[in-house]
Parts: structure tokens; sequence; C-alpha cells
């Protein structure tokens, strides 16, 4: 059950549009703009400190549920879809798909969409592909398996504002894209014509849940876009998350978490390796061996320190060629 308190906003950190990171009574929290509005230094709040209390993977931040200094807010949206919908916080969001000037195609007609399981892949994926591509147009669609508001992810923000990814796209209970769609399916369309995209790139936002049984994880959802794409028309490149290092068997090597979302999703998708390396068991979907690029050297160029479970580039290199090595054939090369 949640946890609930009071407290004043001590200091104002930072903002960008969706988020404000503040504290409150001296502890870190965030607030998301686009369901309660901008809050500012002595007001009083009320806090959400259920994730920090159980020691969740939140940074120690808490979430300001709402702000006590004001009687009302309203931001009303551009349409009549909702999204976190029928809790206290839904917010009529809209949606591409509803929109007048909204021309659905018929199919993805061969587009690329490059699944993930882990956020962090999306960086890899997006400095491949502008490396090898530069003028076309990479977008993100972010599906409700892990972190909703899409203003959550520095990561993301950091790959706009690089001009690495050329749009965003928030599907089914997520929000905050440029684009919003009533569910992943239909936001790999709404990426093509609304976003203009030549490939995309699909991963769940920031704090993916797992467990050590079989199914229990959000990355399973990865099979469930990998047959989306097959039904439309699309073309499948799976991003394995490797590891050589992680400390738990589960995750070293070809982590189970790959092993299960490629068994998901049947058959049909391309699976991108670096080249030289042994092909993995992958189940009916096909491995490709591609030239990648130094990846860790391409996200240094753009500034970018990414990390995965906490390592960096020096601490497990094949993550990044492994995550980065469908970045080649999306990009066409």
């Amino acid at each position: 059950m949640p946890s609930f308190r009071t407290g004043v906003v001590t200091s104002i950190l930072s903002g960008r549009e969706g988020l404000q990171r503040v504290e409150v009574d001296g502890r870190p929290a965030y607030v998301l703009t686009q369901l309660i509005g901008p809050v500012a230094v002595g007001d009083r709040v009320v806090v959400n400190t259920t994730a920090v209390e159980l020691g969740l993977g939140t940074g120690g931040w808490d979430v300001v549920h709402w702000n006590l200094a004001r009687e009302a807010w309203s931001d009303p949206g551009p349409g009549h879809v909702m999204k976190l919908r029928y809790t206290s916080l839904q917010a009529d969001t809209g949606a591409a798909e509803e929109a007048d000037e909204y021309q659905e195609p018929e199919s993805l007609d061969g587009m690329p969409v490059v699944v993930c399981g882990l956020h962090s892949q999306i960086a890899c994926v997006a400095a491949v592909f502008k490396h090898l591509a530069p003028a076309k147009r990479l977008v993100y669609v972010m599906p409700d398996w892990a972190a909703l508001p899409l203003a959550l992810s520095d990561l993301v923000a950091d790959l706009r504002r690089l001009g690495l990814l050329d749009a965003t796209v928030t599907a089914g209970q997520a929000f905050g894209g440029e684009h919003e769609s009533v569910n992943v399916a239909s936001g790999l369309r709404v990426a093509k014509a609304a976003a203009g995209a030549d490939a995309v790139v699909v991963a769940g936002g920031p704090g993916g849940v797992g467990t050590a049984t079989r199914y229990g994880f959000s990355a399973l959802e990865v099979g469930s876009v990998v047959r989306a794409a097959l039904e439309d028309h699309g073309v499948p490149l799976i991003a394995l998350r490797w590891s050589d290092v992680d400390a738990r068997d589960r995750h070293r090597g070809l982590s189970h978490h790959s092993r299960m979302a490629l068994e998901w999703s049947f058959s049909g998708g391309l699976v991108p390796i670096p080249a030289g390396e042994e092909h993995p068991v992958v189940g009916d979907h096909e491995v490709i061996e591609v030239d990648v690029p130094d990846v860790p050297a391409l996200l240094a160029r753009h500034g970018l320190r990414v990390q995965t479970m906490g390592r960096g580039p020096e601490d497990d290199p094949r993550f990044y060629s492994y995550a980065g090595a469908p970045g080649v054939i999306a990009a066409g090369a």
C-alpha cells in the first residue's frame, strides 16, 4: 500500500518540460508537472514516499503527489483519450489516432523496429544509427512496461537534445511523448505517419521490473512488440542483453530475459550480433553478424555516459556492442 507524508519545498534543484527535481524538507523528490503543475520554494506538498521506503530503484527520490499551496490545477489536453485511467491523476492526454489530421498508414511497409529489453540500450542503438545514417529519422516508442512518465528519462531528454532521437511516442498508459498513442502496435504506425520515422526503437522507460521467475519481468514484452511488428509488415530487430560480468548467473552471457522474450515471440525476428561472436541460441529467429562501430566511443563523442546496472563500458564492453548491433541494420548499413 502507498505511503504519503506532507512537507515543504525547500529548494528547486532543476527543471525541464514535464519534470521538476526539488527537495522537500531537504529530501529529494520529483514533480510531474504535466499532472499537478509546478511547485515553488515554500509550497506545502503531499509526497508519496513508498518506493524510497522500500529501497526500490528510484534513485532515492520521493514523488510529489499534490501541491497544497494551490486550490486547483487545470491543464486541458488535446483530445478525449485518457491515460492513468481511473486513478486520481487521470489526464486527458489525447492520442494521435483521434486527431483529424492523422492519416493511418496501411502497414509499417518494411520499417525497421528495434526492440530493446533495457532502457539504456536505446542510447547504443541511437548512437550507431545516427553515425551510419545521420539524415534518417529515428523515433522512440515508449510502452508502459516500466516508468509511465517519459519526462522521468534523463537519457531520452539527452538523446533528443543531441539529435540522436528525432521524436518520441508514448504508448498505452505511458505519457508525455511528443505524440501519444493508444497501444504499442498503433504507436509504431504513429511513429511512421505522424513522426516521420524511418526507423523506430522501442524500449520500456526507466525502472523495469525483474524477478527470478520464468515470465515475471518487464522485458518479456519484447516478444509482444516483435509479433506486432511482424504482423504489420515491419522488420523487427532484437537487441540482445549481454553481460560478461553480471553477478547473477541468469544474466551472464545472454540474459535469460532475452532468451525468454525470444521464445515468447515465436519466430521471424532478426537478431543482429557483433561480427565474430559465437551465435547464441535464439530459437527460430535469424542471427545476422554485423560490423558494429565502437559504441562507447560514439557515446563519448556526444558527451554521454551510459551505464547498465551501474556498469560502464570499461566494466562490460560487450553489452554495448550487442546493444548497438541492431542500429547497423536499422540504418540500412
